[in-house]
């Protein structure tokens, strides 16, 4: 696998569109980083890591709203890939919605949004789109 953010953000979106309650994920340190931001910013319900003796796992449970069945998260976009990587300095940061949606941005001090970044005063590599 070339993209692990992209298979991870794919893997959601599929289970999303499958209207699925519970989606697993291989785990690895980054992609654990992206699930806890998300979860901070209320797109999912809950999650769980599960590590073994091999990779480990990430058990997601996705929010739905009661009403009309959608889900929390509309839309997700990988911005930054291998081939061609998307950087932002804060001045630059992109906003998502005019704000109401995130960015989530790899800086030297750890994954955050793009908020976060700004208010750190740090640029970073922007992975993806989520609103």
């Amino acid at each position: 696998m070339t993209d692990p953010i992209a298979d991870y953000l794919t893997r959601l979106r599929n289970a999303i569109k499958a209207n699925h309650r519970v989606v697993t994920i291989p785990a690895s340190n980054l992609k654990k980083d992206i699930t806890k931001i998300l979860f901070e910013k209320g797109y999912i319900l809950n999650y769980k890591f599960i590590d073994d003796d091999r990779q480990g796992l990430i058990k997601i449970a996705l929010k739905y709203s009661n009403t009309d069945k959608t889900c929390a998260i509309r839309s997700l976009k990988r911005v930054s890939s291998p081939g061609l990587r998307c950087y932002a300095g804060y001045k630059k940061m992109p906003r998502v919605i005019n704000g109401l949606g995130i960015a989530i941005i790899s800086t030297s001090k750890g994954v955050m949004t793009d908020k976060e970044a700004v208010m750190e005063k740090i640029g970073g590599e922007v992975l993806c789109y989520i609103y």
